[in-house]
C-alpha cells in the first residue's frame, strides 16, 4: 500500500529510463511555462521526458508516450486552462495515476492559472461531458466518467499553485523532485502491498523524540518482508535527518574476508559524508561510529542482523544518549536482551504477515500483472495465497513461476492445469517446496547453535505442531532438551507459541523440514522420520524395519480415503526392527503380532486402539506419555514399575472398568480419564491415593458414584484425593440416584488446587474455601445447587458461576482479591459480591436503615423493571450499594416534594455553588436524581445502554464518574427515577463549585436532574449503614480507589467495558471530553467481565491444556 501524496511514496526504481514525465496542454503553456520548467529540470540533471510532437495524435496514446510515462519515476502534471479539453492528455493522466497506485509513481499536480477546487469538482473549463467535443466517439460515459475520477484524484494530491515569481515557482518545483526522487534512496519491490499500515507505528516511534527507544528491531521468519519494510521506511523518513545510511545483508557480507571493515567504511562514510571513510581496523570503525552516535542525528538501517557480534561492531558497546534512529531486521527474536546488556532499549516490532485479501492481491500482481486473478483463476489462486500463509516472498515466487497472459481460451485452459498441478504438488506435503524458499528459510535452520536444536526443530514439524507446549517438553526434554530448545526456535521465528500455549509453526517451514529430511534419502526407510501416510504404511506392511527412522505417524482413517481397497491389517515386526524409533503416532491402526521386542519408546499415541489392554511390551521403560483416547480398553494395569511415565490419557475410553497398581508409575503427573463412563468415582479415588506427584486429574463426565464413605451428616461424602493435586476437573457428571438436593465433598485441608472445574456437577464442595490458598481458577458453572460461595481465596483469578440458579452471596478472604475474569450470566437471585455490589430488596430495609432518604420506603411495592449484568427483569423495588453508593429506581411518585432537589435543572446538567453549613451540622453527603427513559424504538432486551452519574468538584480537582450494576427498563410512556445518595460529605466545602453531568448512551434520554446536600447534625447518630467502617483496601469512596484513577482526582467507577472498539467516541468524549486517551479505556482492567487473556481465560480452554506445568 502506497502514498505517492507524501515522501512515503517517493521510491526508486533504478531501471526507469526516466526521472521525470511532463504531462501538459501544448497550446496552454507549451512555449512558456513548460519549456521553462523543462530546461530547468535539465540543468538540474533530472531526466525529463516531453513530447514534442505538436500535430493529432489519432485515436490512442502514442506507443512512446505510454512507454515513457511507464519507464518515469515520476510526472509532473501541468493542469492549464485548457488541459480538460484534450482526451489525450486525460488518458495521460489515467495512466499516470495508475503508475501511482501500483508502482510508487511519484506525482506533482501543478495547478497552473486554474483552481484546484474547478479540478476537483469539474467546473469551469474542467466540466467535461459526454459527446461535447468533436471527436465524440471517445467521449463516452464511460471515459468521461473515469476522466472525471481522475481528475478529482490528481486535485486531491499535495500539488503547487501558481503564484508569485514564475522562476522561483519553477526553482521550487526542481527542488521538490530533486528531494523526492534523492538517488540515494534504496530500491524497494514493485508492487508494495500493505506496507501503509505496517508503516504507521514504525513512522510514530521514529517521530518520536522522546521515547528513550533508540533501536527498533523488525524481527520474523525468512520472507516475511521484514527487508522491504525496512525500505519502504527509510526512503520515507530519511529525508528528516541529518544523514542516513542503508546496510543489508549484514549476515552475508560480514562472513566475506575484512567484509565488516568494508561495512564499517561505508556507514561512516554515509553518517559523515565523507567520500572516503578512512580507518585501518575495525575496532577504529566502531569507536568512530560511537562518537558519531553521540553527536550527529541520523537514521540508520541494519539489514539481516543474524548474530550479535555483528552488532558489538557497528555500533560499539558504549551506551550513549543519541538522537539516532537505527533500525534492524533480523530473525533474532532476542535481540532485545543484547541491547539490554549494553543498557540502550529496544523496541521489539514483530513482522506481520500478509492477511488473505492482500496475499491474494499480492499473487495476482506477479501471476497476471493485476492486482485482481483473471477470470477463471480466482478459486486456485485463493488456495495458492492460502498455502503461502501471508509470506510475501512465497507468494512473489510462485505468483512468478505461474505468471499468465493468455488470452485464448485454450492457452488459458492449459494455464489453469498448471496452476491446478501446481497446487496439488504443494499440497501433496512432500517437500515439494520451490528452491529459492527453501534457501531463504533454512537460513534461520542452518544458523541454530546446537545440532539438538534441529533436531527438536524436525520433531516439532513433524509431530508436534498444535501440541501444548508442557506436553512436548515433557516428552522431548530428556533427549533433545526441549525446554531451551524451544527458546531458542522461538528466538529463530522458527516456532510461535498461541495464546493457548500451543506450539505454532508456519506451514512453509513445515515444508522445509519436510524438505530437509526428505533430502536425506529417496528411501523413506533411511530417513529419520516418516509422516506421510503411503508411506508409512508401505514401511509397515513390508515388515523390513529400519535403522535410521527415530519418528513416525500413520493415520489409517485418512489413507482410506485415497485408496480404492481397504489396507491390510499391520504385523508389529517391522516397528520391532525399528531400534531408533522413539516417537509413535498411529490413528485407527489395527496391528497384529507379539509386543515383545519393542524399541524403548518416549511417546507413544495410539487413538482409537482395538486393543482391550495394553501389552507389557509397548510400556518401556522410557516411556514418557502414552494416549490410548478413545479406544476399546477394558483395564490398565503397568506391568513393572515406570520411572519414566508422567503422563496417562485414557480419555473416552467408554469399556474401561478398571485399572491396577498405579503404584507402579511414582512420577505419574498427569491423569486423564475424562468420558470414561464406565468408571466410579470410588474406583478412581482408591486408585490414585498413592500417587504422590500427581497433579492433574480429570475425571469429567463420570456416570458412576460407586460406594462413598460418608461421615454423621448423610448429605455430606467423604471422596479421598491425593495432596499433590493442583488441578481439578470433575465437571458434567450424570449420577444415577442423586436427587435436586446438594452432596457435598468433604475435603481435608490444607489443600494447594490452582484450578478447579465443578461444571455441572451435583456433587458440590463445602462452601468456605478458606484452606484453598493457591486456587486460581475456580469454575461451578451450572451447579444448580448451590447457594453460596464464601472466603474465596484472594489468589483467585478467575471465578465461573454462570447458571447456578440458587446462588446469592459470594464473598472472599480477603478486600485485597485479584479476580481477572468473572462470568456470572444466569444468576438471577445473586444479590451480593463483596468488594463488587450489595443488592437488598427495600421491603427488608427498616427507615433506620435509609436514614434521610427513609421517604423512599413508601414506594417498597412500587413495581420496577431492573436489569443488568447480573440480573433480568426484576420487579421488586431494589437498593444497591456499590462504591460506598447506595441508590435505587422509583416510579409513579405521587409527592413530588418528596423527590424535589434543591438544586434543579430540566436538562441533563446542573451546577451550584456549596453554601455554608447550618449552624451545628456539617455536610453528610450528596443527594443527587435523575428522571430519564427509554427512547422510542429501543428494545427493552438492549443491554449494552449505558448510564452514568459524573460529580465533579472543580474548585479541588476531584471527579466521580459512576455506571450503576443494574438499571430500570420500565420507563417507556413514563419517567423513571433514579436516586443517588454519594457520601462525599468531607471531600465538600463552602464555596466549592459542583458540576452534575447525567450522561447516558444509547437507548435513554434524560428529562431532568438534580442535586440535594445531605446535612446531619452534630449531635445526631448516623445510621447503621452510614456507620460503616470501610476498611482501607476496600474499593470505595474513601477506601482505596487507585484502581479506578484514570488521572490525578479524576475516578471512572465501572465495572464494564464499554469502550471495546472506536464505536463509542461520543460517549467518550461525554465522560472524558479529551482529557483521557482512548487507549486508557479500551479493555478497561476493571471490567467485570473483561477479555482478560490470561494463561486459562475459560475452562476449556484450559481442559485442554493439560500439561501444563
Amino acid at each position: 500500500m502506497t502514498s505517492a501524496s507524501s515522501s512515503s511514496s517517493s521510491l526508486l526504481n533504478h531501471t526507469s529510463c526516466h526521472d521525470v514525465f511532463l504531462s501538459f496542454r501544448g497550446e496552454d503553456t507549451r512555449n512558456s511555462f513548460t519549456d521553462h520548467l523543462y530546461a530547468a529540470l535539465v540543468r538540474a540533471g533530472v531526466r525529463t521526458f516531453r513530447d514534442n510532437d505538436n500535430i493529432d495524435r489519432g485515436q490512442e496514446l502514442k506507443p512512446e508516450i505510454d512507454r515513457a510515462i511507464k519507464e518515469s519515476r515520476a510526472s509532473i502534471v501541468v493542469l492549464s486552462e485548457k488541459y480538460a479539453n484534450s482526451r489525450w492528455c486525460l488518458d495521460e493522466l489515467l495512466l499516470i495515476l495508475e503508475q501511482r497506485r501500483s508502482l510508487n509513481h511519484f506525482v506533482i499536480p501543478v495547478f497552473y492559472h486554474v483552481d484546484p477546487s474547478d479540478v476537483r469538482n469539474q467546473r469551469q473549463s474542467f466540466a467535461i461531458n459526454v459527446g461535447k467535443r468533436a471527436e465524440g466517439s471517445k467521449w463516452t460515459e464511460y471515459n468521461v466518467n473515469r476522466w472525471k475520477a481522475a481528475l478529482t484524484e490528481v486535485a486531491d494530491l499535495t500539488g503547487m499553485v501558481v503564484s508569485g515569481s514564475e522562476i522561483d515557482f519553477i526553482s521550487e518545483i526542481v527542488r521538490t523532485i530533486k528531494y523526492e526522487l534523492d538517488l540515494k534512496l534504496v530500491s524497494t519491490p514493485a508492487h508494495l502491498v500493505g506496507m501503509g499500515t505496517r508503516a504507521k507505528s514504525i513512522n510514530s516511534w521514529l517521530e518520536n523524540e522522546q521515547s528513550g527507544d533508540n533501536i527498533l528491531a523488525i524481527c520474523g521468519m525468512g520472507g516475511s518482508g521484514k527487508t522491504t519494510l525496512a525500505k519502504f521506511i527509510y526512503n520515507s523518513n530519511k529525508q528528516k535527518f541529518g544523514s542516513s545510511s542503508y546496510l543489508e545483508e549484514i549476515g552475508k557480507h560480514s562472513k566475506q574476508s575484512d567484509g565488516l571493515l568494508g561495512l564499517l567504511k561505508q556507514l561512516l562514510k554515509d553518517i559523515l559524508g565523507e567520500k572516503r571513510a578512512s580507518i585501518s581496523s575495525v575496532s577504529e570503525g566502531t569507536r568512530k561510529v560511537e562518537g558519531a552516535l553521540q553527536v550527529k542525528r541520523v537514521l540508520i538501517v541494519l539489514d539481516d542482523i543474524d548474530e550479535h557480534d555483528q552488532l558489538d561492531t557497528l555500533l560499539g558497546t558504549r551506551a550513549s544518549h543519541t538522537q539516532s534512529k537505527i533500525i534492524i531486521t533480523t530473525r533474532l527474536l532476542d535481540i532485545r536482551a543484547w541491547f539490554r546488556s549494553i543498557s540502550w532499549k529496544c523496541e521489539v516490532q514483530k513482522s506481520e504477515l500478509l492477511n488473505d485479501d492482500e496475499s491474494l492481491q499480492l499473487l495476482s500482481w506477479h501471476a497476471f500483472g493485476s492486482k485482481i486473478p483473471m477470470e477463471g483463476f480466482k478459486d486456485l489462486a485463493i488456495q495458492l495465497a492460502q498455502y503461502c500463509g501471508g509470506n510475501p516472498l512465497a507468494l512473489k515466487v510462485l505468483g512468478s513461476s505461474l505468471f499468465s497472459d493468455a488470452e485464448e481460451p485454450w492457452e488459458k485452459s492449459s494455464m489453469i492445469e498448471v496452476w491446478r498441478s501446481t497446487l496439488n504438488s504443494l499440497n501433496s506435503l512432500k517437500g515439494d517446496l520451490d528452491c529459492k524458499i527453501q534457501g531463504i528459510l533454512q537460513k534461520s535452520f542452518d544458523s541454530l547453535p546446537h545440532a539438538s536444536n534441529k533436531e527438536l526443530f524436525l520433531h516439532i514439524a513433524f509431530f508436534f505442531v498444535g501440541e501444548y507446549e508442557g506436553l512436548v517438553v515433557k516428552i522431548l526434554e530428556h533427549d533433545w532438551h526441549a525446554k531451551a530448545g524451544i527458546r531458542t526456535l522461538i528466538n529463530r521465528c522458527l516456532l510461535t507459541i498461541s495464546p493457548r500455549k500451543k506450539l505454532m509453526m508456519h506451514q512453509l517451514l513445515q515444508e522445509m523440514a519436510r524438505n530437509i529430511v526428505l533430502q536425506e534419502s529417496r528411501d523413506p526407510a533411511a530417513r529419520s522420520r516418516v509422516s506421510q501416510n503411503d508411506e508409512s504404511y508401505r514401511l509397515l506392511r513390508k515388515g523390513e524395519g529400519s535403522k535410521t527412522i527415530e519418528g513416525l505417524s500413520l493415520d489409517m482413517q485418512k489413507l482410506k480415503e485415497g485408496m480404492t481397497s481397504n489396507p491390510l491389517t499391520l504385523d508389529t515386526t517391522s516397528i520391532a526392527k525399528m531400534d531408533k524409533l522413539k516417537l509413535l503416532k498411529l490413528e485407527y491402526v489395527k496391528l497384529k503380532g507379539s509386543y515383545k521386542n519393542f524399541p524403548e519408546l518416549r511417546w507413544v499415541y495410539w487413538s482409537y486402539c482395538q486393543l482391550k489392554e495394553i501389552p507389557s511390551g509397548l510400556l518401556g521403560s522410557n516411556l514418557v506419555a502414552i494416549d490410548m483416547s478413545y479406544g476399546r480398553l477394558e483395564k490398565f494395569e503397568p506391568p513393572m514399575v515406570l520411572n519414566s511415565m508422567k503422563i496417562l490419557n485414557l480419555k473416552g475410553s467408554f469399556d474401561l472398568v478398571s485399572f491396577h497398581h498405579l503404584s507402579r508409575l511414582p512420577n505419574l503427573e498427569t491423569l486423564i480419564l475424562s468420558h470414561c463412563i464406565s468408571l466410579s468415582l470410588t474406583h478412581v479415588c482408591e486408585s490414585i491415593g498413592g500417587l504422590k506427584k500427581l497433579s492433574l486429574l480429570d475425571f469429567g463426565w463420570c456416570n458412576h458414584l460407586g460406594k462413598v464413605a460418608s461421615n454423621k451428616n448423610e448429605n455430606q461424602l467423604l471422596v479421598p484425593l491425593p495432596d499433590s493435586l493442583k488441578i481439578l476437573f470433575l465437571n458434567d457428571w450424570n449420577l444415577d440416584g442423586i436427587d435436586d438436593d446438594p452432596l457435598f465433598l468433604i475435603e481435608e485441608p490444607p489443600f494447594f488446587y490452582n484450578h478447579m472445574n465443578l461444571v455441572s456437577n451435583p456433587l458440590m464442595p463445602l462452601t468456605n474455601y478458606t484452606y484453598h490458598g493457591m486456587l486460581r481458577v475456580f469454575d461451578v458453572s451450572g451447579c444448580r445447587n448451590i447457594k453460596s460461595l464464601l472466603c474465596l481465596p484472594s489468589t483467585l483469578e478467575e471465578l465461573y458461576t454462570s447458571w447456578c440458579f440458587e446462588l446469592e452471596k459470594i464473598t472472599f478472604e480477603s478486600a485485597q482479591f485479584r479476580l481477572r475474569k468473572f462470568e456470572y450470566q444466569g444468576c438471577d437471585n445473586l444479590g451480593e459480591i463483596q468488594g463488587f455490589f450489595k443488592l437488598v430488596p427495600l421491603v427488608k430495609l427498616d427507615e433506620a436503615d435509609l436514614g434521610h432518604l427513609k421517604w423512599i420506603k413508601t414506594y417498597q411495592n412500587t413495581k420496577v423493571n431492573l436489569t443488568g449484568d447480573v440480573i433480568r427483569n426484576f420487579w421488586q423495588t431494589q437498593v444497591l450499594y456499590e462504591y460506598g453508593i447506595m441508590s435505587t429506581y422509583l416510579a409513579g411518585i405521587k409527592d413530588q416534594n418528596m423527590a424535589r432537589s434543591e438544586y434543579m435543572s430540566t436538562s441533563a446538567f446542573l451546577s451550584f455553588r456549596v453554601p455554608s453549613c447550618p449552624e451545628k451540622s456539617r455536610i453528610r453527603g450528596l443527594n443527587i436524581t435523575a428522571s430519564y427513559r427509554i427512547s422510542a424504538g429501543t428494545r427493552r432486551d438492549d443491554h449494552t445502554r449505558a448510564l452514568f452519574t459524573k460529580v465533579s468538584n472543580t474548585t479541588k480537582g476531584l471527579t466521580w464518574m459512576y455506571n450503576p450494576a443494574i438499571y430500570d427498563i420500565s420507563g417507556i410512556e413514563e419517567d423513571a427515577m433514579w436516586l443517588s445518595y454519594w457520601p462525599i460529605g468531607n471531600t465538600l466545602d463552602a464555596g466549592d463549585e459542583i458540576n452534575v453531568s447525567i450522561i447516558v448512551g444509547d437507548g435513554f434520554m434524560v428529562s431532568r436532574c438534580g442535586a440535594s446536600l445531605a446535612f446531619i447534625d452534630d449531635g445526631e447518630v448516623e445510621p447503621e449503614y452510614y456507620k460503616k467502617n470501610y476498611k482501607k483496601e476496600e474499593e470505595v469512596i474513601g477506601g482505596d480507589l487507585s484502581e479506578f484513577q484514570l488521572t490525578t482526582g479524576a475516578y471512572y467507577l465501572c465495572r464494564r467495558n464499554y469502550f471495546k472498539s472506536t464505536t463509542s467516541p461520543g460517549l467518550l468524549n461525554m465522560l472524558f471530553g479529551d482529557t483521557i486517551p482512548y487507549t486508557d479505556l479500551l479493555g478497561w482492567r476493571k471490567s467485570l467481565q473483561t477479555d482478560y487473556k490470561g494463561s486459562f481465560t475459560e475452562w476449556k480452554a484450559y481442559r485442554d491444556n493439560l500439561f501444563s506445568d
